[in-house]
């Protein structure tokens, strides 16, 4: 069922957190400003730690308007995507990182998504991932994404870059980003896990956002913080640990993230049980070799990413 053609238009909110990358953050604004759409938007530049940059203004244009405002929650990514959730009154919230750039038919594609399945509260799209040089699209294979989905993998092609969501659940029954996970990392992922539990994902597998990783990625090479939100995604979501492979996943990423830290110990004991859920569990035999010096974490990530592959 489509949206009538004389019905008004959606308006959009765009949040965009930033700390410190003004270059950047231009070209994600510049590819926001650019998109195929006539949905009115309102993007909001959230400035965490650092004074807002009141020249970005200066980029509005008819119907697309550019604020800067600072972060008054909890410091880091989520405080700042609450922060401007909270400063919007549109019908729709996308988000996106401040390294990242979307295609212009992104938001168009997502908005005609929504008119034909009107109970939809959350969409995404595909991503590319941009590292070094090299571009590698990311596809998930479906149209639909559900909760076991989700449980089974992260799925990294829907990147919070990619997370179109109706304002009134943020404000309402869903529920904003959660600000209590370490480090805002994997806040994404829960917040995905809890739309799902409410009603399948609209997936648009194209790739429709360029996902930028490398050095400038806030939480590349953050051990301690991946294995902090891990431990919390794995108390707050149960149920992660009643699928054998995304157990595995996950006991898996913890025994890596160890052996980046230098426990040795831990990473011994997250890998037995990650090969305990699934024996061909790649992270747990990358962690071994992290752990024994084979490797260090750095090369098994930069080898990853060329790929276009994370941990």
């Amino acid at each position: 069922m489509s949206t009538p053609a004389t019905g008004p238009l959606p308006t959009v909110g765009v949040v965009v957190p930033t700390h410190d990358r003004p270059e950047l953050l231009r070209e994600t604004l510049r590819s926001v400003l650019a998109q195929d759409t006539t949905a009115e938007l309102d993007i909001v530049v959230v400035f965490d730690r650092t004074t807002p940059d009141q020249e970005l203004t200066r980029l509005s244009m008819p119907g697309r308007r550019v604020r800067v405002i600072p972060n008054i929650r909890t410091p880091g990514l989520a405080g700042s995507r609450n922060t401007g959730i909270l400063a919007l009154d549109t019908d729709w919230v996308a988000f996106c990182d401040d390294d990242d750039t979307w295609a212009p038919t992104r938001l168009r594609a997502q908005l005609e998504r929504a008119a034909r399945h009107p109970e939809a509260e959350l969409l995404t799209t595909s991503i590319c991932v941009a590292y070094e040089g090299a571009e590698t699209p990311r596809l998930a294979g479906t149209g639909t994404v559900t909760r076991a989905d989700l449980l089974r993998s992260r799925m990294a092609m829907l990147h919070s870059s990619t997370v179109l969501v109706r304002r009134s659940a943020l404000v309402g029954s869903l529920g904003l980003v959660d600000e209590t996970i370490p480090g805002s990392q994997n806040e994404d992922w829960d917040l995905l896990l809890r739309a799902a539990s409410r009603g399948p994902i609209q997936h648009i597998d194209e790739p429709l956002v360029r996902v930028l990783w490398g050095r400038s990625s806030q939480f590349s090479r953050q051990w301690e913080t991946r294995v902090s939100s891990l431990e919390w995604m794995l108390q707050r979501h149960p149920d992660i640990a009643g699928d054998d492979r995304g157990a595995a996943r996950v006991f898996g990423q913890l025994a890596f993230g160890s052996a980046a830290l230098g426990r040795r110990r831990a990473a011994a004991q997250w890998a037995r049980r990650a090969v305990g859920r699934r024996m061909t569990e790649p992270r747990a035999f990358l962690a071994l070799a992290v752990a024994g010096g084979l490797f260090s974490a750095e090369a098994v990530m930069s080898f990853l990413h060329r790929r276009g592959k994370g941990l």
